[in-house]
């Protein structure tokens, strides 16, 4: 049995691989290269002083030893490192269409990890509940690539929750360098009245490192469907409830929170700058990831 899981692992894992890699090579690389710039300017070399040139780039040092003017020239540090925030909460298994939200979480981040390798970046990842499942330090690499996909097809939650805040805190003290972070999550961690609970952690995040969001929800979830009575049972708590959906009052009140949290949700990014994209199971993501790449 065990023999027959892992085959079918990495059976998964490689049609993932096929798929992704030809769609970072044929549509993301050139925006991925343009949307996400390096960490800084790095030194190059020296050149004789022209008309125009900064005088700030003097290089005092090299004029001396010449008895001419010389300036220093800088080019970009295109080397970044990229870290990957997967939410694989118990709410990931949900899907009504041809694919669960934790199957479109793993075939984005695998994208996006191709994109980052092709580029010759670092890739990390960050596996959370509502607790930091695991880390995994940035580097380079197929082999590293492919272990992070296949941890994000396989790892079980030991944990029932989402903590998103919990998540981000943890990337802001690990990663003591500015990197480029992506958190892929449905971002359903708010308060009764829909605020979310990461507020402070997120601006924290935003503040130390470059952060998207990419938020990965399923169409039943904003709206639900008059079906009679229904018992529904949610996948983290494992609490069950009878509901009426063909009362019109029930659907307007889950549908009225819903769109409170993910407003504020909204409000929250857009405060602190975040670049956010949505993208639904049954959506076609790459519209969406070339959105999010050029609206920077």
């Amino acid at each position: 049995m065990e023999k027959t899981t892992t085959t079918q692992l990495l059976k998964k894992v490689r049609k993932l691989e096929i798929r992704t890699k030809a769609l970072s090579h044929q549509i993301f690389a050139g925006e991925y290269h343009s949307a996400f710039k390096g960490r800084g300017m790095a030194f190059s070399e020296v050149r004789e002083y022209q008309w125009g040139d900064d005088v700030r780039s003097m290089d005092w040092n090299v004029t001396a030893r010449m008895s001419a003017p010389y300036v220093k020239i800088f080019e970009e540090e295109r080397e970044l490192t990229v870290m990957l925030l997967i939410d694989i909460s118990r709410s990931g298994l949900f899907g009504t269409t041809t694919r669960t939200k934790r199957d479109m979480t793993a075939e984005i981040a695998a994208v996006l990890a191709f994109s980052a390798i092709i580029n010759n970046d670092k890739v990390g990842a960050l596996l959370f509940s509502d607790k930091v499942e695991k880390f995994i330090p940035p580097a380079k690499g197929r082999s590293h690539l492919l272990h992070i996909i296949r941890e994000v097809l396989e790892w079980e939650p030991r944990s029932d929750g989402t903590n998103i805040g919990e998540a981000l805190r943890f990337a802001t003290g690990a990663l003591k360098k500015r990197c480029t972070a992506f958190l892929l999550s449905d971002m359903v961690d708010a308060a009764p009245d829909g605020s979310p609970r990461y507020t402070d952690a997120m601006k924290v995040a935003a503040g130390r490192h470059d952060l998207s969001v990419i938020r990965i929800y399923d169409p039943r979830e904003r709206t639900i469907p008059s079906v009679g009575i229904v018992n529904a049972k949610d996948a983290e708590t494992g609490h069950t409830a009878i509901i009426n959906t063909s009362s019109s009052r029930v659907r307007r009140e889950y549908s009225k929170w819903w769109h409170a949290s993910v407003r504020a949700a909204d409000q929250l990014m857009l405060k602190h700058k975040i670049d956010c994209v949505d993208v639904a199971t049954d959506q076609d993501y790459v519209k969406a990831l070339i959105s999010l790449f050029r609206s920077r």
